[in-house]
């Protein structure tokens, strides 16, 4: 239990993180219109060190974001284009034999960077899947029989065409279960297209300013796991996922849409986030708001439906929205 002076000290210390990361979305609105959510949960996720998985049409400026935030921190960035016959070691690296020196050399891959961008990740075959879900989860990256540590911040956001089907291999829970979030891209509105129109059609993006090092970055990260999560909050958010496995027990009749709830993962990320979302605002504690904030992007790629779900057309976002109006917030 913390006290009054504790968390005051902690409302300090979180407000000047918090000015850092507004600073960094600020910048980055320079070249990204819109797209506030987005951003945002980016911040989130960056601050929560977890990854997020982006689904919408091309064109949408996937890439354009992921490539400011590396910008805004100095940070490496690489973009991984997937396709139907990519190989680990095309992700990841490999052993190289040298003849002149008879001896073998690690070449490594486009996976050690801070930033990755997975361009249409379903696409990739399960093998290639594979070896990116240990960076993902382990942070590091294993060649022939070395292990490798990945550089510090590393976030992957992936992303994948929810339209397209042809040359896809559908994710595996297991890995869709590694993302923090899972965020649906929409199309600007028709003003904020026209800035885009005339930002690119006239003097271009602006150039982007580095705003904090890697290494704030990671003070931040681990100033976040010291944000404090009362009791009552962590009852609340583990109802949450507790209501999409077991509906009835908070008076919610969706149990026949409802194949499997959400892991246990989805407690920790909902925490974490949480702490984040609490950060971001300037504060050393986490509020019910904090976890609602978060809990659509957290939720919906960890609820399998059932065919009854798809066939009457519920979506995992209007069972997430159910249990958020049902179950009582302290």
């Amino acid at each position: 239990m913390k006290t009054n002076e504790d968390i005051q000290t902690l409302n300090k210390q979180a407000l000047l993180y918090s000015k850092d990361l507004e600073a960094i979305i600020e910048e980055m609105h320079r070249v990204i219109i819109g797209q506030d959510n987005v951003l945002e949960k980016l911040i989130l996720a960056l601050v929560a060190d977890g990854h997020v998985l982006l689904e919408g049409m091309p064109g949408l400026a996937k890439t354009l974001m992921i490539k400011t935030l590396s910008d805004t921190i100095e940070a490496s960035f690489k973009r991984i284009q997937f396709t139907p016959d990519l190989l680990p070691a095309d992700i990841i690296g490999t052993r190289i034999y040298n003849q002149n020196t008879c001896q073998f050399s690690t070449r490594k891959g486009p996976i050690f960077a801070h930033f990755i961008l997975a361009d249409e990740i379903n696409r990739a075959p399960p093998k290639v899947q594979s070896a990116l879900l240990e960076a993902m989860q382990e942070k590091q990256v294993t060649i022939s029989d070395e292990s490798h540590q990945l550089e510090k911040p590393f976030l992957v956001m992936a992303t994948q065409n929810p339209v397209e089907t042809q040359g896809t291999y559908e994710l595996p829970e297991a890995q869709v279960d590694r993302f923090m979030f899972k965020i649906i891209l929409d199309y600007p509105t028709q003003k904020q297209e026209q800035e885009i129109m005339k930002m690119v059609s006239g003097e271009g993006l602006s150039k982007i300013s580095r705003i904090i090092a890697p290494s704030r970055i990671i003070e931040i990260q681990n100033f976040n796991h010291s944000i404090y999560l009362d009791e009552k909050i962590s009852k609340y958010l583990t109802d949450i996922v507790q209501a999409t496995r077991d509906p009835k027990q908070y008076g919610l009749d969706i149990k026949n849409f409802i194949e499997y709830g959400a892991s246990p993962r989805a407690s920790i990320y909902l925490a974490l986030g949480g702490k984040a979302s609490a950060l971001l605002a300037g504060r050393g504690y986490v509020v019910p708001e904090d976890i609602k904030r978060i809990a659509m992007d957290v939720l919906r790629h960890r609820i399998i439906l059932t065919y009854e779900a798809l066939a009457q057309e519920m979506t995992p976002d209007k069972i997430i929205a159910s249990i958020l109006e049902k179950v009582p917030v302290p």
